[in-house]
Protein backbone atom coordinates (compact mmCIF):
# COMPACT_ATOMS: atom_id res chain seq x y z
CA UNK A 1 0.00 0.00 0.00
CA UNK A 2 2.76 2.39 -0.80
CA UNK A 3 5.16 1.86 2.08
CA UNK A 4 8.00 -0.50 2.83
CA UNK A 5 8.75 -2.53 5.90
CA UNK A 6 11.41 -1.89 8.49
CA UNK A 7 14.68 -3.74 8.47
CA UNK A 8 14.12 -5.17 11.98
CA UNK A 9 11.00 -6.99 10.83
CA UNK A 10 8.61 -5.00 12.99
CA UNK A 11 5.42 -3.58 11.63
CA UNK A 12 4.40 -0.80 10.96
CA UNK A 13 6.77 0.80 8.51
CA UNK A 14 8.67 4.00 9.13
CA UNK A 15 7.25 5.87 6.19
CA UNK A 16 3.94 7.64 5.96
CA UNK A 17 1.37 5.84 3.86
CA UNK A 18 -1.80 7.40 2.51
CA UNK A 19 -4.84 5.26 1.81
CA UNK A 20 -7.62 5.72 -0.69
CA UNK A 21 -10.20 6.49 1.99
CA UNK A 22 -8.20 9.51 3.19
CA UNK A 23 -6.51 8.17 6.28
CA UNK A 24 -2.77 8.17 6.78
CA UNK A 25 -0.43 6.14 8.97
CA UNK A 26 2.55 8.07 10.23
CA UNK A 27 5.33 6.93 12.50
CA UNK A 28 4.85 7.81 16.14
CA UNK A 29 7.29 10.02 17.98
CA UNK A 30 7.96 10.32 21.71
CA UNK A 31 5.90 13.52 21.87
CA UNK A 32 2.75 11.51 20.96
CA UNK A 33 2.70 9.71 24.31
CA UNK A 34 0.31 11.98 26.23
CA UNK A 35 -2.28 12.36 23.49
CA UNK A 36 -2.27 8.57 23.06
CA UNK A 37 -2.56 8.06 26.83
CA UNK A 38 -5.63 10.33 26.82
CA UNK A 39 -7.10 8.48 23.83
CA UNK A 40 -6.58 5.16 25.63
CA UNK A 41 -8.33 6.45 28.75
CA UNK A 42 -11.30 7.67 26.71
CA UNK A 43 -11.65 4.56 24.55
CA UNK A 44 -11.19 1.98 27.30
CA UNK A 45 -13.18 3.67 30.06
CA UNK A 46 -16.58 2.02 29.48
CA UNK A 47 -15.16 -1.52 29.24
CA UNK A 48 -12.87 -1.04 32.23
CA UNK A 49 -15.70 0.41 34.31
CA UNK A 50 -17.95 -2.51 33.32
CA UNK A 51 -15.24 -4.88 34.56
CA UNK A 52 -14.69 -2.85 37.74
CA UNK A 53 -11.11 -2.09 36.66
CA UNK A 54 -11.12 1.61 35.72
CA UNK A 55 -8.48 3.68 37.48
CA UNK A 56 -7.99 7.17 36.05
CA UNK A 57 -4.23 7.17 36.70
CA UNK A 58 -3.47 3.52 35.89
CA UNK A 59 -5.24 3.54 32.51
CA UNK A 60 -2.85 6.26 31.33
CA UNK A 61 0.25 4.95 33.12
CA UNK A 62 -0.02 1.50 31.51
CA UNK A 63 0.27 3.19 28.11
CA UNK A 64 3.18 5.34 29.26
CA UNK A 65 5.00 2.29 30.65
CA UNK A 66 4.72 0.31 27.41
CA UNK A 67 4.77 3.04 24.74
CA UNK A 68 7.08 2.05 21.92
CA UNK A 69 7.28 4.83 19.31
CA UNK A 70 9.45 2.72 17.01
CA UNK A 71 6.63 0.15 16.71
CA UNK A 72 3.67 2.53 16.76
CA UNK A 73 1.80 4.23 13.94
CA UNK A 74 -0.49 7.20 14.38
CA UNK A 75 -3.70 7.15 12.33
CA UNK A 76 -4.45 10.58 10.89
CA UNK A 77 -7.47 11.90 9.01
CA UNK A 78 -7.28 15.44 7.64
CA UNK A 79 -4.25 16.19 9.85
CA UNK A 80 -6.21 15.17 12.96
CA UNK A 81 -5.25 12.25 15.19
CA UNK A 82 -7.85 9.53 14.62
CA UNK A 83 -6.10 6.74 16.49
CA UNK A 84 -3.02 4.60 16.85
CA UNK A 85 -1.79 1.02 16.56
CA UNK A 86 1.32 -0.71 17.84
CA UNK A 87 2.77 -3.91 16.40
CA UNK A 88 5.93 -5.12 18.12
CA UNK A 89 7.91 -8.35 18.12
CA UNK A 90 7.46 -10.53 21.22
CA UNK A 91 8.68 -14.13 21.59
CA UNK A 92 8.55 -15.19 17.94
CA UNK A 93 5.34 -13.42 17.01
CA UNK A 94 4.09 -9.90 16.53
CA UNK A 95 1.94 -8.40 19.24
CA UNK A 96 -0.87 -6.03 18.24
CA UNK A 97 -1.57 -3.56 21.03
CA UNK A 98 -2.69 -0.03 21.71
CA UNK A 99 -5.11 -0.10 18.78
CA UNK A 100 -7.42 2.77 19.60
CA UNK A 101 -9.71 4.91 17.46
CA UNK A 102 -11.18 8.20 18.60
CA UNK A 103 -14.88 7.68 19.38
CA UNK A 104 -16.01 9.90 16.49
CA UNK A 105 -14.00 7.68 14.09
CA UNK A 106 -15.48 4.38 15.24
CA UNK A 107 -18.17 2.49 13.36
CA UNK A 108 -17.14 3.77 9.93
CA UNK A 109 -14.89 0.95 8.75
CA UNK A 110 -11.66 2.71 9.69
CA UNK A 111 -10.69 0.03 12.22
CA UNK A 112 -11.16 -2.70 9.62
CA UNK A 113 -9.18 -0.76 7.02
CA UNK A 114 -6.27 -0.13 9.38
CA UNK A 115 -6.29 -3.70 10.67
CA UNK A 116 -6.39 -5.06 7.10
CA UNK A 117 -3.34 -2.94 6.21
CA UNK A 118 -1.43 -4.07 9.31
CA UNK A 119 -2.29 -7.74 8.66
CA UNK A 120 -1.22 -7.52 5.01
CA UNK A 121 2.19 -6.45 6.30
CA UNK A 122 2.40 -9.19 8.93
CA UNK A 123 1.25 -11.78 6.39
CA UNK A 124 4.00 -10.64 4.00
CA UNK A 125 6.48 -11.30 6.81
CA UNK A 126 4.96 -14.71 7.54
CA UNK A 127 4.33 -13.73 11.15
CA UNK A 128 1.69 -14.86 13.63
CA UNK A 129 -0.04 -11.95 15.38
CA UNK A 130 -1.24 -12.07 18.98
CA UNK A 131 -3.35 -9.64 20.99
CA UNK A 132 -5.54 -9.39 24.01
CA UNK A 133 -8.92 -7.73 24.28
CA UNK A 134 -11.05 -7.11 27.35
CA UNK A 135 -13.85 -9.57 28.08
CA UNK A 136 -17.11 -8.28 26.56
CA UNK A 137 -15.41 -5.68 24.36
CA UNK A 138 -17.01 -5.04 20.97
CA UNK A 139 -13.47 -5.02 19.52
CA UNK A 140 -13.40 -8.81 19.79
CA UNK A 141 -15.84 -9.07 16.87
CA UNK A 142 -13.53 -6.92 14.74
CA UNK A 143 -10.62 -9.23 15.44
CA UNK A 144 -12.67 -12.37 14.76
CA UNK A 145 -13.77 -10.93 11.41
CA UNK A 146 -10.08 -10.66 10.51
CA UNK A 147 -9.18 -14.26 11.36
CA UNK A 148 -8.18 -14.05 15.03
CA UNK A 149 -9.15 -16.99 17.24
CA UNK A 150 -9.18 -17.32 21.02
CA UNK A 151 -6.05 -18.89 22.49
CA UNK A 152 -6.85 -18.40 26.17
CA UNK A 153 -8.96 -16.23 28.44
CA UNK A 154 -9.38 -15.20 32.03
CA UNK A 155 -12.05 -13.13 33.82
CA UNK A 156 -10.59 -9.88 32.41
CA UNK A 157 -8.80 -10.64 29.11
CA UNK A 158 -9.30 -12.71 25.99
CA UNK A 159 -6.00 -13.66 24.32
CA UNK A 160 -6.28 -14.14 20.57
CA UNK A 161 -3.94 -15.10 17.75
CA UNK A 162 -3.91 -15.11 13.98
CA UNK A 163 -1.49 -17.18 11.92
CA UNK A 164 -0.15 -15.60 8.74
CA UNK A 165 -2.68 -15.60 5.93
CA UNK A 166 -5.59 -16.70 8.14
CA UNK A 167 -8.94 -16.03 6.61
CA UNK A 168 -11.76 -14.72 8.71
CA UNK A 169 -14.14 -17.38 9.92
CA UNK A 170 -17.64 -17.25 11.26
CA UNK A 171 -17.35 -15.29 14.52
CA UNK A 172 -17.94 -17.25 17.68
CA UNK A 173 -20.84 -16.23 19.86
CA UNK A 174 -19.67 -13.76 22.50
Amino acid sequence: MGSGTRSDGAVPSRTTSTHATGWVLRSAVAADIEVIAELRATVMRADLERLGRYDEHRVRQRLRDSFSPQHTSIIMIDRELAGCVTVRPVEGRLWLEHFYLAPHCQGRGLGSAVLRTVLERTDAQGMTVGLNVLQGSAARRLYERHGFVVEAQDPIDVFMMRPPGAMASTPAKA
